[in-house]
């Protein structure tokens, strides 16, 4: 767990918690980079918002126990198992003055409530989401929508994924972050409706699960390439992408050297550690005359 820098009140933070695909890995050769699965805080303002709930919301649910919110916003990109099996582990579930709220955009407008029930229950998992202390509550919307939550407005938009993915845009104080994995990026990229929802955005979170070797012999597995996200962001006039979702087999060395090349191609760009954090403080903005 790494100590929280010291945000101003109405800045933008980005945390990651955990950065791999597919399964969480360990080892010494997954040192710098991480080796837990997705899971991302964002604070907007002080608000807290949890992308995904792979295994790196177990750490994340250690260092907040003494200051988490009455109530928890976990925002799914989908429910493959890489983006939920840390749910069951997060420390604030076990309190039972918490409320947690788990929206999902990828089910034509379902709650995540079902799923989430088969996959943990009896016999696969010892107890229901709904035995542990914590109440859980589930909201559904069709990704593309504009969620309103509290006094935030949260943008979304669909990706080309098997049983779709929603990426997630957070604005505050003049400053954005976008959330995009799961992604194909497919033939026809970047699509302009992706361009148009991470236009001028600060940062971009992006799917970089293969390289290029590897995406010819996994097309159609729903993920991309640093390359594929260097496209959409010079496309769309983002400052930084940061890749994530990385594959559990490229280890540290592998990602550095990848990390060398994304920097000279997009500078200021880099491959997300588990842990890092960044702080997007508010700018001025101009209000036409």
């Amino acid at each position: 767990m790494c100590a929280y820098p010291a945000p101003a009140d109405d800045a933008l933070l980005v945390k990651f918690w955990g950065v791999r695909g597919s399964i969480p890995v360990c080892g010494t050769d997954h040192t710098i980079f991480g080796g837990h699965t997705p899971c991302v805080e964002i604070r907007c303002g002080g608000k807290l918002f949890i992308i995904d709930a792979g295994t790196g919301i177990i750490n994340l649910g250690l260092a907040i126990k003494e200051t988490a919110p009455k109530q928890i916003e976990i925002l799914l990109s989908h429910l493959h198992l890489d983006h939920v099996m840390g749910l069951p582990f997060f420390k604030p579930a076990l309190q039972a003055d918490k409320t947690i709220r788990i929206s999902c955009g990828n089910l034509n407008g379902e709650t995540a409530e079902k799923p989430l029930e088969r996959l943990f229950s009896p016999p696969i998992f010892p107890v229901t989401l709904a035995q542990l202390p914590a109440k859980f509550t589930y909201n559904g919307f069709r990704a593309g929508e504009t969620l309103t939550i509290g006094d935030h407005s949260v943008r979304t938009c669909p990706l080309d994924h098997p049983s779709g993915a929603t990426a997630y845009r957070f604005d505050q104080g003049g400053r954005s972050v976008c959330y995009v994995s799961d992604v194909e990026h497919g033939e026809n990229w970047p699509p302009e409706n992706l361009i148009e929802f991470v236009r001028n955005a600060d940062l971009v979170i992006y799917d970089a699960m293969f390289c290029e070797n590897e995406y010819s012999h996994c097309r159609g597995w729903g993920h991309s390439t640093v390359t594929a996200g260097i496209e959409l962001c010079r496309r769309a006039g983002v400052k930084q992408l940061a890749a994530f979702h990385m594959h559990p087999m490229h280890n540290d060395a592998f990602l550095l050297d990848m990390e060398a090349d994304l920097a000279k191609a997009m500078p200021g760009s880099f491959i997300a550690r588990q842990g890092q954090s960044l702080v997007f403080e508010p700018v001025a903005v101009e209000v036409p005359a």
